[in-house]
């Protein structure tokens, strides 16, 4: 393992479609580690290098989060200053891995469960012409994402995909259907779907999301402007 700012385990593509190839990062949830999202890698295209990522905040053994949070009846305590840091520790990873790994620095793309997810959207809206694109799975928005945004022109065409459980008891629907609502009125591409799951990954909405990944490969153009 090639040591780099986040601790991660790397997987090279089953099928490699050149000498540089896309890479996936993958961003697990709250309590969880970097070997968590590595059982999504089968289902994901066999051309994506897969780079899995540990949160850098230690909660117990073997259990790492993006930040500190406490569940509470009313919603979440949490320190909104700690998940910027873990944003941009992230973003700084994934310029790492440009030099570290043979990867095409014009196909990253972001892959998060839960706090992963928010990690995944906050490095986004904050840094968006770093990515091919972002698949953000049961998660939700954070205020601080909306004002440290990159402007609208950056924005243009950016391309997500967002799913989440309408049965979801730890991050409602309603989280959701904000992520949603809030990014429509940007002049991103999104993609959102809903899946009668609790807080997890089903296979439908693992399949649809690999589907979407596939496309985005498959696709010829560069939703960024050239030079990005």
């Amino acid at each position: 393992m090639t040591k780099l700012t986040l601790h991660h385990v790397a997987r090279a593509p089953r099928k490699p479609s050149g000498e540089l190839s896309p890479v996936i990062v993958l961003l697990h949830g709250v309590g969880s580690n970097e070997e968590d999202l590595l059982g999504l890698a089968p289902a994901l295209d066999p051309r994506f290098y897969v780079i899995s990522v540990r949160a850098p905040n230690v909660l117990g053994a073997g259990s790492f989060g993006w930040y500190h949070v406490e569940f509470t009846p009313t919603g979440f305590i949490m320190d909104e200053a700690e998940a910027a840091v873990s944003r941009d520790l992230v973003v700084t990873f994934v310029h790492e891995l440009k030099d570290a790994y043979p990867i095409d620095d014009r196909q990253i793309y972001l892959m998060g469960f839960s706090q992963g997810c928010i990690m995944s959207l906050g490095a986004a809206l904050t840094h968006p012409q770093l990515f091919a694109g972002i698949a953000g799975m049961s998660g939700r928005l954070l205020d601080s994402m909306m004002t440290d945004m990159a402007p609208s022109t950056e924005l243009q065409g950016l391309p997500l995909i967002v799913t989440h459980g309408t049965r979801d008891g730890v991050i409602t629907i309603d989280y959701g259907r904000e992520i949603r609502d809030k990014l429509a009125k940007l002049p991103v591409a999104l993609t959102y779907h809903e899946y009668p799951m609790a807080h997890n990954v089903s296979e439908e909405s693992m399949k649809d999301v690999s589907a979407w990944l596939t496309a985005r490969l498959d696709t010829t153009s560069d939703w960024r402007s050239p030079g990005a």
